[in-house]
């Protein structure tokens, strides 16, 4: 009998079931909405609020906690820097689940989505990039269309210095092939 063991097995070992849970929590905070199974999403939401939650505390053994279970020092930084700071205010339920009306083709495995609650400020930051983008890219075609016509100037000039020097020796094209492997001459 299972008395007082919560929780879905997944149908999974413990190791696979908690690598499967840590990848999906992973993901979610990398990419703040992701499609997944329903039984997935409600065991990977218990554990993206539980790494929010330490990120909103902030301590050094908060952060070494949140490393024990992502592996990845950049994502822990992003948790406690980025992340964290938008839930000051709510108390719990950083995360959502929204079912899909389509399952999925093969099992008919119920679709969700699994998302960040507060990403209003998350769509706002890839609109500046782009445009910071954008400005880059005229600034890179000005300077490009400078930089052709100086060489071309240059290239004018250094053809009238050509003909007055003399002509140098031709470099010999490198041989091919190393230690044993060089060809003799006589086989060429």
């Amino acid at each position: 009998m299972r008395h007082g063991i919560a929780g879905n097995r997944l149908g999974r070992n413990s190791g696979w079931r908690k690598a499967t849970v840590r990848d999906i929590a992973k993901a979610t905070l990398i990419r703040k909405r992701i499609t997944t199974t329903e039984a997935k999403a409600k065991e990977a939401r218990k554990l993206v609020d539980r790494l929010i939650t330490l990120g909103k505390k902030g301590t050094l053994a908060h952060k070494r906690r949140a490393f024990a279970v992502l592996c990845d020092h950049k994502l822990v930084s992003d948790l406690f820097d980025k992340i964290a700071p938008r839930f000051s205010t709510r108390n719990g339920g950083y995360t959502r689940i929204i079912k899909l009306a389509t399952a999925r083709r093969g099992d008919n495995a119920k679709l969700v989505f699994l998302e960040l609650t507060e990403r209003d400020s998350l769509q706002e930051e890839p609109k500046v990039k782009k445009a910071a983008q954008k400005k880059a890219k005229k600034t890179d075609a000005a300077k490009a269309a400078e930089l052709s016509e100086t060489a071309a100037k240059a290239e004018d000039a250094g053809s009238v210095k050509k003909s007055a020097e003399s002509p140098k020796k031709e470099k010999k094209p490198a041989k091919r092939g190393i230690g044993i492997f060089k060809k003799k001459k006589s086989e060429e």
